[in-house]
């Protein structure tokens, strides 16, 4: 996801659930973490709107090894380098069920992490508060457009090494974890729009020039 269009814009140890209720604690640390993910990685070009591996389900997460491990590392250092808040496997040409965050929520605190096979959890009716904030994303480049979203997320996946792990999110922090689960399932979030506001999208982005590299299309 990019950032926010006026906002704010680590050994990877293995995420720590909190006592009892299977979140995670991705608060820690997380400039170290964040810095030595990317400092092992490589920065890719980013997959952008028409690539085909954007526009389908990605294929599971069923091997947590090394090629795991370096693929996250190269996630995180092209994360950084196009200046976003969370990334998904296949906006670096991946077909894998993977994504990372660095991302601040509301109060402004930082969440590091990643999360293998994620399915968002169906919010109580009384939780679905939405929050209609602009919304960007690195594969759609300069461009930005309100988009309703619950204000409050849950997902649960697997973390790097398999375990199974539950992340929860307000505000800006609930809008990525949405918004790269969804591009794991083929859908960007310039699909959630309606015609009109999508062409006005992909009109930004064919006026403007992305400030990191991109895959072309063919």
């Amino acid at each position: 996801m990019a950032q926010q269009e006026t906002d704010q814009r680590i050994d990877s140890g293995t995420s720590v659930a909190e006592p009892g209720d299977g979140f995670v604690v991705d608060t820690e640390d997380a400039e170290a973490r964040e810095l030595a993910y990317r400092e092992r990685g490589t920065s890719r070009p980013i997959t952008v709107v028409g690539n085909p591996v954007l526009h389908k389900e990605c294929q599971d997460v069923t091997e947590f090894g090394d090629e795991l491990a370096a693929l996250i590392d190269d996630m995180f250092a092209s994360q950084h380098t196009a200046e976003g808040v969370g990334l998904a496997a296949n906006q670096i040409g991946v077909d894998r069920k993977v994504f990372i965050y660095d991302c601040p929520d509301d109060d402004g605190v930082r969440h590091v992490g990643v999360v293998c096979n994620p399915v968002l959890e169906e919010l109580p009716p009384a939780e679905r508060v939405l929050d209609d904030s602009n919304e960007g994303c690195l594969s759609v480049p300069t461009a930005y457009a309100a988009l309703a979203r619950p204000d409050y997320a849950v997902v649960r996946g697997q973390d790097a090494q398999g375990n199974p792990i539950r992340v929860k999110g307000t505000g800006y922090f609930a809008r990525c974890l949405q918004h790269e689960t969804d591009h794991l399932y083929g859908y960007l979030y310039i699909d959630r729009l309606s015609k009109r506001d999508r062409k006005d999208a992909l009109r930004q982005m064919a006026e403007n020039t992305p400030r990191y590299e991109v895959v072309p299309n063919a």
